[in-house]
């Protein structure tokens, strides 16, 4: 829709990077507010968060480069191309990489595990729903052909550039859809995590949550880099999102009944 909020001679701002990088603080203020009433370390909370976004833009743009791997071999010099730096990446694969940075860093300082990712859960919906909406607005992310009336219309030839964007035909708007169901899932995460019973409840109610959408909203998914498994029946997302459910669904099969950590401020 607006790809470029304004430009000064060469100089302009994408709408992209503008709502990503308010997602992202967002989010990290709701996380380290949410670390804090759980008795972690404000300092840590805030290292950590920013290791999870770095990690988390490492993993989006290598599973975005693996979904499409024949194309990058083929045109190996495309990975470094304007197109694929300005890309989002795949948030499956970020999610991945923020996990691993996640695992690293809260064994080295030994932060209480679940209850860190329980502090964190809801912030990451909150920043997720805000940067689909950068998506909307560049035309990435977008859906398949609709003759729904509820159908967006890129017409900017920007989107097209970087995206490859189809232009003056209404598509599914994926973008929106997802960035509801993320601002959905954060006010339901705020809500449990404030009644939690049991240190995980959260997070694993995250990754089912986002899992189970993320898996309906491949279908109306149209653009390129999510990659196919199992002889095209579902795309690499879809299998992720699928192992992001069982996930979550372990952790509260394994957590229910354990009575959650008592904040060292309230002992």
């Amino acid at each position: 829709m607006f790809p470029r909020l304004f430009h000064i001679g060469s100089f302009n701002l994408p709408t992209y990077g503008l709502l990503v990088s308010m997602g992202v603080l967002v989010g990290l203020w709701i996380s380290v507010r949410n670390s804090q009433k759980q008795g972690i370390d404000p300092e840590n909370a805030w290292n950590l968060g920013i290791l999870v976004v770095l990690s988390g833009i490492v993993g989006a743009k290598i599973l975005y480069i693996v979904n499409d791997w024949s194309t990058y071999v083929a045109h190996p010099s495309e990975i470094f191309s304007l197109s694929t730096l300005q890309a989002g990446g795949v948030f499956s694969g970020g999610l991945i990489g923020a996990l691993i940075a996640a695992v690293w860093f809260i064994r080295k300082y030994r932060m209480p595990a679940l209850a860190t990712c329980d502090a964190f859960a809801p912030g990451l919906a909150m920043g997720h729903a805000i940067g689909r909406v950068g998506c909307f607005a560049a035309g990435c992310c977008y859906g398949k052909p609709t003759g729904h009336f509820w159908g967006v219309t890129f017409t900017d030839p920007l989107a097209h550039l970087i995206s490859e964007t189809p232009l003056n035909k209404p598509l599914q708007p994926t973008q929106l859809f997802e960035s509801a169901v993320e601002l959905t899932n954060f006010f339901v995460l705020m809500w449990m995590f404030r009644r939690k019973k049991f240190d995980g409840q959260v997070f694993g109610a995250y990754l089912i949550l986002y899992g189970v959408a993320r898996y309906f909203l491949e279908f109306i998914r149209d653009d390129p880099g999510r990659g196919s498994v199992f002889g095209g029946i579902m795309t690499g997302t879809q299998l992720i999102s699928i192992c992001l459910v069982i996930l979550g669904g372990f952790i509260w099969w394994l957590r229910s009944g354990v009575p959650k950590a008592v904040p060292a401020q309230a002992r």
